[in-house]
């Protein structure tokens, strides 16, 4: 079978990569001429561990492609996925003019029956208005299906969410479309993957939904550690005792400054968005958004707890990223409380392992340093925004020699109050 991927973003780019592993043919598309040159010289545009190890090694053996030339790459598709991006409005809304420009691009270079495939993460009613948009714009008349095939890629773990995923979602209203999705999916039949079959309309809203729940409990978990730090309990035994209940389970239980990143903003907004378009109320998103935003805000002050008025105060900030394991830096909470310290008069000097030649254009004027230790010479207080791995064994005698005052404000919670407390620092985190 031949595929072809439109956009090389995040989620184009690992989904073509990855059917490319299954041994699927797949011609991965996009406007961007200076991005496909890069890819056919084997630089990768993303940080996602292990994609640029599967790009190369299927480039090589020639099943994955990178080309400018839309028409070309669907004539000798069988399945056209749609994967450019759909980024939030003003309004919350997502823009979809990229999206409406491929379909159109894709119905004129039509040559024979395609599936035409939604990976992007697009309003509920998307897939009825793409048949009907594609019908208009084809040069050639010809049948086709539509189907909607949502992503749940974790940035970081993308490439094991693809390969080993809880479960495949194929929406369609036609049984030929839903046959051809099927077969291409059928390498993960050989683990037992879920293949769950739904209309065009519920794998829309499968994606919101999903990602609505996730951040649901985050949001949830940081009121509760808000209520741990005035009570005066450990917010980490509170979500173990939750975690245990099979029904809650102890995945996203874990406290911090807010969500981030490409989906959970974006899909929450949009989610409240779609409900107000419906006619009916999201009160519970709508709460998680703003539970999310004032979280962010309540990190301030736990900061200022230990360096008092910020004006003339450096603060060392470890971690940039919106979540370790990849170089997105989108509705990173580090943007809002960074840009929140330097407004009361603070410098920075941050170190992210991989993000911050992103970070510079959201942060262009603070100081980055070389190393973690670099970041905190001088510094009035270290800040830990993101919990990478390698911030969780520092050398803490070293570092309280570099800090001007030894004081910590852990914002992820990576160490043992007890245990930094024993060793001279003063130190915050977020309802410990």
């Amino acid at each position: 079978m031949h595929i072809a991927v439109i956009g090389t973003g995040y989620v184009g780019l690992v989904t073509g990569a990855c059917f490319a592993e299954f041994g699927v043919e797949v011609t991965c598309v996009d406007v961007d001429k200076d991005k496909i040159d890069r890819l056919n010289q084997g630089i990768i545009p993303i940080y996602e561990p292990g994609l640029d190890q599967i790009v190369e090694k299927n480039s090589n053996a020639g099943r994955l492609h990178f080309t400018t030339e839309i028409e070309t790459a669907v004539e000798q598709a069988l399945v056209v996925f749609l994967a450019v991006g759909t980024p939030p409005k003003e309004d919350g809304s997502p823009d979809m003019s990229y999206y409406r420009q491929a379909a159109k691009d894709i119905a004129q270079a039509m040559n024979g029956y395609k599936v035409i495939v939604t990976k992007s993460t697009v309003p509920v009613g998307t897939g009825r208005w793409l048949r009907e948009f594609v019908e208009e714009n084809q040069k050639t008349k010809t049948n086709f299906g539509v189907a909607s095939n949502p992503e749940f890629l974790r940035e970081g773990a993308a490439i094991e969410d693809f390969m080993r995923p809880d479960r495949v979602v194929i929406g369609s209203n036609e049984e030929d479309a839903i046959a051809i999705m099927k077969d291409l999916y059928r390498p993960l039949y050989l683990i037992e993957t879920p293949i769950v079959i739904t209309s065009l309309e519920a794998a829309e809203l499968i994606k919101y939904a999903a990602n609505a729940f996730l951040a649901t409990k985050i949001s949830f978990i940081n009121e509760i550690a808000n209520l741990c730090d005035k009570i005066g309990c450990d917010v980490h035994e509170v979500a173990r005792g939750m975690g245990m209940d099979k029904r809650i389970g102890n995945k996203f239980l874990h406290p911090g400054p807010g969500f981030g990143g490409s989906c959970f903003p974006k899909d929450t907004r949009a989610l409240s968005t779609v409900a107000k378009h419906f006619g009916t109320e999201s009160r519970i998103v709508d709460t998680v958004i703003e539970v999310n935003e004032l979280q962010r805000q309540a990190m301030i002050p736990k900061i200022e707890s230990l360096v008092g008025n910020f004006k003339g105060k450096k603060i060392g900030v470890l971690g940039l990223s919106f979540k370790p394991e990849t170089d997105d830096m989108r509705e990173s909470p580090a943007i809002d409380i960074i840009k929140g310290m330097q407004e009361r008069g603070a410098t920075i000097c941050a170190f992210d392992p991989v993000a911050m030649e992103e970070a510079r254009a959201y942060l262009p004027d603070i100081e980055y340093a070389t190393d973690e230790y670099d970041a905190l010479r001088g510094a009035d207080v270290l800040v830990f925004l993101t919990e990478w791995n390698q911030f969780r064994a520092l050398d803490m005698e070293k570092v309280k020699r570099l800090l001007k005052t030894p004081k910590i404000a852990d914002l992820r919670n990576i160490y043992e109050p007890e245990d930094i407390r024993e060793l001279g620092f003063e130190y915050v985190g977020v309802g410990r």
